[in-house]
């Protein structure tokens, strides 16, 4: 395969690397309960039919390499992503993609949720934590109207 000049690689290189260091900077921040922009794991929280649903995407992940524990009132959800094949940074023009382990972790309202009913189940990349409810949060959180005086 025909590679492309320098002046036109150059880019592409200072751009994965100022990625990499970046990435690098925020990785830990999952472990000391922040979440800033995770670049993987993306995850939609919601609530229905009286379940606290997570689903997290986990492109290429395999279903024995993720585990997920609840643990000092957060869910935790951590895995690892393995390449395929070795291939030397030398070849690559763009590397887009993130390799290794990864954890989110997520609060739990410990008074709601029934912790011993938790399920989850992996399909097609995409893992979805089922929490039961002991009781709706959205019905709880009604507005508290305050008078001004």
């Amino acid at each position: 395969m025909r590679r492309l000049p320098d002046v036109r690689r150059g880019p592409f290189i200072l751009e994965s690397n100022l990625s990499r260091i970046v990435d690098e900077m925020f990785r830990d921040f999952d472990t000391v309960g922040f979440d800033i922009a995770p670049s993987f794991g993306r995850t939609d929280v919601y609530e229905k039919d009286k379940n606290l649903v997570f689903e997290t995407e986990l492109p290429g992940v395999k279903k024995e390499d993720v585990a997920i524990r609840i643990e000092d009132e957060q869910l935790i959800i951590s895995g690892e992503t393995k390449r395929s094949e070795e291939i030397d940074r030398e070849h690559y023009f763009r590397i887009g993609r993130q390799y290794g382990r990864f954890q989110r972790s997520f609060p739990l309202p410990a008074e709601l949720v029934e912790k011993g009913r938790v399920q989850a189940k992996f399909e097609d990349g995409i893992l979805r934590v089922t929490a039961p409810l002991k009781e709706s949060i959205k019905e709880k959180e009604k507005a508290v109207l305050v008078p001004v005086e």
